[in-house]
């Protein structure tokens, strides 16, 4: 399995559309908590106004990418209006998903650039359009299915420099990548995933670096928290996880879980659990 669909598979992509429509005027989105959001638009204007303050006037078909939560705002022209279909998107933000590292706070890409994408187009708005039966699920799964696109175009096109995307881009990085996360139990050392990236050991650390931001090991010690963050809302022992995620008891897990999340396993587990 390739490493994108690792990560889409582990921490399960699901999408829910929310608003398929015109608009025609102002339009507030409050930070969603743990989600992101995304927004095709099809035709007309509009001004987006970002958390950050930052302005962005879009005034072409485009698709809008909040990776994580963000609190946003449409300025859309009563004249012209606005054809957009919305959704949010929990790509396990509360599970540190390694996708999310690096990724720009909006990724803003025109349609017309994204290869392959029109027949997918043509089948969402022909459903948000519509009233046919299950509509709300054939919404959801082809929304899901554009954000594939677009994190595929974004790879192809150096759109996500500095993220794990980049270094999924990259044919040799992205064999230790999908070695990590294929096999997270593995000893696994900066040498032994030089070597399966095909690159010299100090090559291969200085490249992943320069491409990911962070080093190798540190990657894949943040891939394990992860993995043992989503074990651990399926209400797995630590004593099973640990040896699932590359260590060689529960307490060493627990060290470096505590120093990396910032709270032991224990608590984070019952953090997790939704309220009664």
């Amino acid at each position: 399995m390739d490493a994108l669909s690792t990560l889409l598979d582990q921490f399960t992509l699901n999408a829910r559309v929310f608003f398929a429509g015109s608009l025609c005027d102002t339009s507030s989105f409050a930070r969603q908590p743990e989600l992101g959001a995304i927004h095709v638009l099809r035709g007309g204007h509009l001004r987006l106004d970002q958390e950050n303050g930052e302005s962005v006037e879009v005034t072409e078909p485009a698709i809008l990418f909040f990776a994580r939560p963000l609190a946003h705002k449409f300025h859309v022209n009563r004249q012209t209006g606005a054809e957009l279909v919305c959704g949010w998107i929990d790509l396990g933000a509360g599970l540190g998903n390694p996708l999310l590292r690096g990724l720009p706070e909006l990724i803003l890409v025109p349609l017309a650039s994204i290869p392959g994408i029109d027949a997918t187009l043509t089948m969402l708005f022909d459903e948000a359009f519509a009233s046919l039966p299950g509509r709300q699920a054939a919404l959801n799964r082809l929304i899901e299915y554009v954000l594939v696109l677009l994190l595929r175009h974004a790879m192809r096109s150096n759109l996500v420099a500095g993220s794990l995307l980049a270094a999924l881009a990259d044919p040799r990085l992205s064999k230790a990548v999908v070695a990590m996360h294929d096999k997270p139990e593995q000893p696994w050392s900066v040498a032994l995933l030089a070597r399966e990236a095909g690159m010299s050991r100090a090559r291969f650390a200085a490249h992943f670096r320069e491409v990911t931001n962070v080093t190798p090991l540190d990657y894949l010690t943040d891939w394990r928290m992860s993995l043992a963050q989503r074990l651990l809302k399926r209400g797995m022992p630590l004593k099973l996880i640990a040896p699932r995620v590359g260590y060689a008891s529960p307490v060493a897990l627990a060290r470096v879980f505590s120093q990396r999340v910032g709270v032991t396993p224990a608590r984070w587990q019952l953090g997790s659990k939704p309220p009664r």
